[in-house]
C-alpha cells in the first residue's frame, strides 16, 4: 500500500530519512512551516526558510521518488511579536504561487495568548482570501483543550470558511470530538515519547471512525521518528482492521484533504462515501 505523510518537518531530518520513508512506501509528504529549534532573529530568516522548504526540500525528496509539498505561515511559537509576525505575513503571498506550496500552516496557538490569537486570525483571513487549505497547530501544553476550543469557536463564528479545508493537528482523545463535530479534519501526531503513540491513534480511530481523520509522525527537532507512522499502520493491521480502512487512514484521507489544492497530484483510490462506509 501507498503512504502519505501529511505533516513532517524534513528540514530537521537527514537524507537517510527520505530513503527510509521511501522503503516504507511513502509517496508524498507535506512540510508545514514551524519553529526552527530557536527563535529567528529577523523576518528575512523566515523568507530563507520558506525558500528552503518550497524549493530545496522537493529536490531532496525527489531523489527517492517522494513528492514533497509544504504550507507556509508565521508559526504560533514565534507569533508573540506582532510586528515581526506581520512583516513575515506580508511576504507570504509571494510563495503561494510556487508549485509545491499547498496552503497556510501550521498556524494556531502555542500558549493561547492574545497576540497569538491575533496572528492566527490574520492568517486565517489570508487563507480564506486565497481559497487555501489550512493546517492548524494545537498547543502541546496542558491547555490543549482550551486552545483548541478557542480556535474552533473562532472559526465557527465566521461565515466565510469551508470547514472541510481546515485540519487541526496534534489532536488527542479529548479534542477530536469538538473538531470533527464542527466539520473540520483532525490529524493525530505520533511521537516516540510524547503525544500519541501508535496504539492511541488506532484507539481513537476505533472510537471516532475514519471520516475526516488522519495520522502523522511529525519528525522534527526533538525525539521523533518518521517510522512511527508505519508503526501505526502495523498496529492497525495487527488488530484486524480491513485493508481498505488502513489504506483510507494512511493514503485516501490525506488525498481527500490535500487534494483540495489543485497542486497536489495524488488521487484517492476510492470515493469518500466508499472510504468511510461502516
Amino acid at each position: 500500500m501507498k503512504i502519505i505523510e501529511p505533516h513532517i518537518h524534513m528540514i530537521a531530518r537527514t537524507t537517510q530519512d527520505y530513503e527510509r520513508m521511501a522503503r516504507m512506501h511513502t509517496v508524498a509528504c507535506v512540510e508545514p512551516a514551524f519553529w526552527a529549534g530557536y527563535d529567528r532573529t529577523s523576518a528575512r530568516a523566515f523568507h530563507d526558510y520558506f525558500t528552503h522548504i518550497s524549493e530545496f526540500e522537493p529536490t531532496r525528496a525527489a531523489q527517492y521518488n517522494i513528492d514533497h509539498y509544504c504550507h507556509v505561515c508565521m508559526n504560533p511559537k514565534e507569533a508573540e511579536d506582532i510586528g515581526l509576525a506581520r512583516e513575515v505575513i506580508s511576504f507570504i503571498p509571494e510563495f503561494l504561487d510556487k508549485p509545491t506550496v499547498l496552503g497556510v500552516g501550521e498556524i494556531g496557538l502555542n500558549k493561547n495568548t492574545k497576540n497569538e490569537m491575533i496572528i492566527f486570525e490574520e492568517q486565517v483571513e489570508l487563507a480564506v482570501k486565497n481559497d487555501l487549505i489550512m493546517w492548524i497547530h494545537t498547543p502541546h501544553l496542558d491547555d490543549k483543550l482550551k486552545g483548541t476550543r478557542m480556535m474552533v469557536d473562532c472559526l465557527n463564528g465566521r461565515k466565510d470558511i469551508d470547514p472541510s479545508k481546515i485540519c487541526f493537528d496534534h489532536c488527542e482523545e479529548h479534542t477530536i470530538k469538538m473538531v470533527i463535530d464542527s466539520g473540520f479534519w483532525a490529524s493525530m501526531t505520533i511521537y516516540p515519547l510524547t503525544k500519541n503513540s501508535p496504539s492511541r491513534v488506532i484507539d481513537s480511530i476505533e472510537i471516532f471512525g475514519l471520516e475526516r481523520m488522519m495520522a502523522d509522525a511529525s519528525g522534527d527537532w526533538g525525539p521523533s521518528d518518521p517510522k512511527t507512522l508505519h508503526d501505526a499502520v502495523f498496529e492497525m493491521k495487527r488488530r484486524g482492521h480491513r485493508e481498505k480502512d488502513v489504506e483510507t487512514l494512511f493514503y485516501n484521507n490525506p488525498c481527500f484533504f490535500l487534494g483540495q489544492s489543485p497542486k497536489f497530484k495524488h488521487k484517492p483510490l476510492v470515493q469518500k462515501d466508499a472510504a468511510w462506509e461502516k
